[in-house]
């Protein structure tokens, strides 16, 4: 029933909707005949009738040598290859013929990415590809000019974890057959109800949801239209697709590796929405308009986007592409982004001379600069202008801030005819009509709430601490009392007339002192066992001084203190100061998990326009509010391996006046930027009744009537599901004294998902998933509890496992202990021989189901079960009774079942002959070597033809034998 509803539900649907947007389907029987072998992943014929129709100059040399080229790419990794076919297929290969005027270099077209109709579409269904790293039959493969641009993996809609799945299934394709990931332009997980897309490499998290078809509404799609039909509209309508090819992919450089990008839907449609408003505007003026896609969502990015598709706009005769930005750090930041993802030279503007000298000159450049470079000359006078092009592009970035302001009518002096692109990670605030009035309306919206609901970034929740000592909401007669109530009433007095202002209050070492105390004791146990990091935002630049020394004295915390140094800086001060090297280094400590710098403490430095994932929590000692406070609580909200939030600690008391600091917004607009922890409270309580019902009718002392529950493995996966989420809120919960009434339950569930791991052999059902803190407390009460829930499974073939069935007092435990055994043995040796094991398990399923429909009864199952598994402990003595070695068995049962011999004889000397030829090919590492297995293969099928071997399973059977091969005689 799942594979039915897999291929009715979801695979035909999707062919069906493909088809009714221009593609061709072909079952891939038909393409069988076009490839001359099971390893062909392009469509040769099909690319060569398609280049030669593109390039109807091109000779038949050139043609051949084009075709090679493409199926032959010349690279060490999978990641390589695809980069190099990616530049090959958008910016051309160059080729060099004679045209009439001697030999020249000419531009070469794989794809017609200007009429989408000029091109070959087609969709092609379960064709099977066969290598030596296996064989694989992806559901559905997107050909474009006989190209396979992309892959889609379809999941029955019943089954649990079906992206997961569906992932799993893709990475699988690509360690097997690489080659055809050489092509690959982006990957499709769907199940009808769920539909995601990633790039090459990626892993479940990478992949993301396609929301809006636009420029179609989900109207336009069809009634009730399911996700995977959004996603087919707004992905693989002929334009799309090959606008998503051509112009929002890149590739960047992460952590020592490439990784390959491609744009999210809301990239997509404001790069898109911004080029229509540039090229349907009446006015010059008119072009501009206003961004707004929250931090966190790949603003970088989106600018890099629109860049590329501008650049490729034949009307907009080469423009000049400005990127203006306020800080020199943003500057770097941008001009770092736009470089390592390869786009071609942009220059960065040294000074306002250099910058003037740019414009004025290098028509056709992308430049990076700040905003500051826009300042008058010496004597006030009024800026000159440098270009009155009309094609050219200034994107400014985080547009709203009050410094563009006064800059921002230099900019229009210099440039008056440019078009004006304003990006930013927060709202317009409702009073500021200057952004507007500078940039135009806005273009495109992508909101806080949005972006969490996307799962592009992770909410934030904030919890007020100490609140005794918080500053924003006290008078500082209070606050001074509390701050200093230890001293005598003389030296209250005297300390009175210095710490006269909220600031200096802020920075009194005693109050300072009482908060480090707290926050070594909230991030020791909160965060760090997560494996996160930590940013402390002080007052000034000497509390964040004091705050550093103070965690030395009272910690083995490392921390660092950034903030920017002035010339006539104090000896205190200037100690502290770093010079940009040291600060680089400190930050690439920062960002990399398990180094021991744990925490960043600063001022103003670094809270906006700075990215490290790794970082969960923001400790807030300062008034912030507005765009500030929604720029520093950010650094927070970014996505990264098991983080499941981000955290704003208030020492301040910003949290308490929140709807006071964010006032300036519109609700709309930062509706889900701030939730306080208790906000979790009623989610947790929903999963912990997720988890829990499994249990409703058992007793929760029965351990084994507890684990026979999740015997059924959809019961199993769905379980699995709901422990996970009630653990992650547990986490997030916790330290929060909220969290202790779910702990008992936690601890229970945990005990029996352990057991049910061991009994199921279910190596996925582990605590190691889970955030530190659950994992301590479960881990804690199993060694609390007792050796047999820690035991980890034996295995069957051992003569402990006899003993281990000793130790269960019921017959239904110790059926189930078999089965599953038995079932894990078989999982296990299915590559070795899969005739036999293929055999053994049809006659256990058989057995299980004789058990279910009451035609036999426990004893009675107990005995077959007993059964299998002697024949299981028994197996290799059958193959030496036949005169084989246990590396030759299984060959012989492989040919026994597929070759039509009645005599035993000839096949048991084929045997013989085939595995002695395998043994003088199986050198050392033989099956990373091509020309060692094509010699193999060549052999094989050269004996299985002289023995008569049917042509139609000549090279499934060759393939099996190969399989076999480097399962038994790997060296």
């Amino acid at each position: 029933m799942t594979e039915l509803n897999e291929k009715q539900l979801v695979e035909n649907r999707m062919i069906c909707q493909l088809q009714g947007l221009g593609y061709e389907h072909v079952h891939s029987p038909a393409l069988d005949e076009e490839r001359e072998t099971l390893r062909d992943v392009v469509l040769t014929k099909r690319l060569s009738n398609a280049i030669h129709r593109l390039n109807p100059w091109i000779d038949e040399n050139n043609l051949n040598k084009m075709t090679r080229q493409v199926t032959h790419i010349d690279a060490t990794s999978v990641m390589e290859a695809n980069e190099q076919f990616h530049k090959d297929l958008v910016s051309y290969i160059s080729i060099q013929q004679d045209l009439g005027k001697g030999k020249k270099n000419q531009t070469v077209k794989m794809i017609d990415f200007d009429d989408p109709e000029n091109n070959e579409f087609l969709v092609v269904d379960q064709l099977t590809i066969s290598d030596v790293g296996g064989t694989i039959k992806p559901d559905l493969i997107l050909y474009i000019n006989g190209l396979p641009l992309v892959v889609i993996e379809c999941k029955s809609p019943t089954i649990t974890n079906q992206m997961g799945e569906a992932v799993k299934q893709l990475n699988r394709y690509q360690r097997e057959i690489d080659r055809l990931f050489h092509y690959t332009q982006f990957l499709i997980a769907t199940s009808g109800e769920q539909a995601q897309a990633g790039t090459v490499g990626a892993q479940t998290r990478h992949y993301s949801e396609w929301k809006d078809p636009w420029p179609f509404k989900i109207d336009d799609i069809g009634t009730e239209p399911n996700r995977q039909d959004i996603l087919t509209v707004g992905m693989l309508t002929k334009t799309q697709l090959l606008d998503l090819v051509q112009n929002f992919i890149v590739y960047e450089p992460e952590g020592g590796k490439t990784v390959k990008k491609l744009a999210r839907y809301q990239q997509f449609r404001a790069v898109n929405k911004a080029v229509e408003r540039i090229l349907h505007t009446e006015t010059p003026k008119e072009r501009g308009g206003v961004v707004w896609h929250t931090q966190g969502s790949g603003k970088s990015l989106s600018m890099l986007y629109l860049a590329v598709k501008l650049r490729r706009i034949s009307s907009l005769k080469n423009p000049t592409i400005l990127i203006v930005t306020d800080r020199n750090d943003l500057d770097n930041q941008i001009a770092g982004t736009f470089r390592r993802c390869g786009f071609p030279n942009p220059k960065q503007a040294e000074g306002v001379n250099d910058l003037r000298q740019l414009l004025t000159q290098a028509r056709g450049s992308t430049i990076t600069t700040t905003v500051h470079k826009f300042q008058e000359g010496e004597q006030g006078e009024a800026h000159p202008l440098l270009s009155e092009d009309e094609n050219i592009f200034v994107m400014v970035d985080e547009s709203h801030r009050t410094q563009y302001k006064g800059l921002a009518v230099n900019m229009r002096s210099a440039l008056p005819n440019a078009c004006y692109l304003g990006f930013t990670g927060t709202p317009i605030d409702k009073e500021d009509r200057s952004t507007t009035r500078t940039f135009g309306p806005y273009i495109d919206k992508y909101t806080i709430q949005q972006a969490v609901d996307d799962g592009a970034t992770v909410p934030i929740f904030y919890e007020g601490r100490m609140t005794n000592l918080h500053v924003q909401g006290e008078s500082l007669d209070t606050l001074f009392d509390r701050t200093f109530r230890e001293y005598p009433e003389e030296d209250r007095e005297r300390i009175k007339q210095r710490f006269a202002t909220e600031e200096s209050l802020t920075g009194a070492p005693k109050r300072v002192e009482q908060i480090v105390l707290d926050l070594i004791h909230h991030f020791e146990t909160h965060i760090r066992p997560d494996g996160f990091k930590a940013q402390l935002v002080a007052v000034n630049r000497k509390t964040a001084i004091l705050y550093k020394e103070k965690l030395d004295e009272l910690s083995d915390l490392e921390s660092v203190v950034i903030f920017s140094g002035g010339h006539n800086d104090g000896e205190h001060l200037q100690k502290y100061h770093l010079s940009d090297v040291e600060e680089k280094n400190y930050i690439d400590r920062f960002k990399k998990a398990g180094d021991p710098l744990e925490i960043i403490i600063v001022v103003d430095k670094l809270l906006t326009g700075f990215d490290a994932p790794i970082e969960q929590v923001l400790y807030l000692d300062k008034p912030l509010k507005e765009h500030n406070l929604l720029q520093a609580i950010a650094r927070t909200n970014r996505r990264y391996k098991g983080k499941t939030h981000g955290l704003l600690v208030d020492y301040y008391g910003v949290s308490s006046f929140l709807n006071e600091a964010l006032s300036v917004f519109d609700d709309s607009d930062i509706e889900g930027a701030l939730h306080p922890v208790e906000s979790e409270i009623p989610r947790l309580q929903n999963r912990h009744r997720a988890a829990m019902r499994y249990f409703d009718h058992v007793d929760f002392f029965d351990s084994e009537a507890c684990i026979q529950v999740l015997r059924p493995e959809d019961v199993r996966n769905e379980f699995d599901v709901a422990f996970r989420k009630f653990a992650e809120s547990v986490n997030m919960v916790m330290p929060n004294p909220k969290a202790e009434p779910y702990k008992k339950d936690l601890k229970f569930l945990g005990k029996i998902r352990q057991m049910a791991k061991s009994r199921y052999r279910e190596p996925q059902m582990d605590i190691s998933d889970c955030g530190e803190k659950v994992k301590r407390l479960i881990a804690d009460h199993l060694h609390a509890s007792s050796i047999e829930v820690l035991h980890e499974p034996i295995d069957i073939m051992s003569g402990k496992f006899t003993e281990r069935l000793e130790t269960y007092t019921s017959d239904e435990a110790k059926a189930s202990e078999m089965e599953h055994a038995i079932r894990h043995e078989i999982k296990v040796k299915l590559d070795e021989n899969p005739v036999y094991y293929t055999s053994l398990k049809e006659k256990l399923e058989q057995l299980i189901e004789d058990g279910k429909e009451k035609r036999m009864d426990l004893i009675e199952q107990l005995e077959e079960l007993q059964k299998i598994t002697a024949e299981l402990r028994n197996s290799d003595k059958q193959g030496e009774e036949e005169g084989f070695t246990k590396e030759e068995y299984p060959f012989f049962q492989l040919m026994e079942q597929e070759l039509p011999y009645d005599d035993k004889e000839p096949l048991k000397e084929l045997t013989h002959i085939i595995t002695e030829e395998i043994q003088d090919y199986a050198v050392m590492d033989w099956p990373e070597k091509d020309e060692v297995q094509r010699q193999m293969r060549r052999k094989i099928k050269r004996q299985l033809r002289a023995s008569h071997c049917p042509k139609d399973q000549l090279e499934g059977l060759t393939q099996q034998m190969m399989d076999l091969a480097k399962v038994h005689y790997k060296k």
